[in-house]
């Protein structure tokens, strides 16, 4: 997957500190303007054999907006600003679940429609945590990471 030089792609898997696992959480951050494509996101998983979970969420660009009909959505992003808060979301992960992995991947850009523009995988020891961690980097996404979407009428 190649990244959009104007949108500056962190495929960082190095953290300073061990989690709550014993080890450093793999982080992996990809904000692109090129499709997701989930094979080879899932042939590059790395899979721990004390892992019994592993979640992929995937977000789908819906065909209608606030309850009209949209062709795509356009995602601005400052990417600078992204990535550091990004961190911050990872980090709190890393604190409060033993979470072995997290990858995420956002596409910016016009992005058409009933295709992905979200995808985030989390891998730990159960379900629960994997869920949770998950739910929690959606949400904190939304709730402070500076990416703005712009629905494209049809």
């Amino acid at each position: 997957m190649k990244s959009d030089p104007s949108y500056p792609s962190d495929k960082s898997d190095v953290s300073a500190r061990a989690g709550r696992m014993g080890r450093p959480m793999r982080r992996e951050l990809d904000i692109t303007t090129d499709k997701i494509d989930e094979v080879a996101l899932l042939q590059r998983r790395e899979l721990a054999g004390d892992m019994g979970a592993v979640l992929c969420f995937l977000g789908v660009v819906r065909g209608a907006e606030e309850g009209r009909p949209i062709a795509a959505i356009d995602y601005e992003v400052f990417a600078a600003m992204a990535r550091r808060q990004f961190d911050l979301i990872f980090d709190q992960v890393e604190k409060r679940w033993p979470v072995a992995s997290v990858r995420l991947v956002h596409r910016v850009g016009r992005v058409a429609a009933g295709e992905p523009s979200l995808w985030v995988e989390t891998i730990a020891p159960h379900r629960e945590e994997a869920f949770a961690a998950c739910q929690f980097i959606i949400a904190e996404m939304k709730r402070a990471v500076p990416i703005w979407k712009k629905p494209c009428p049809v």
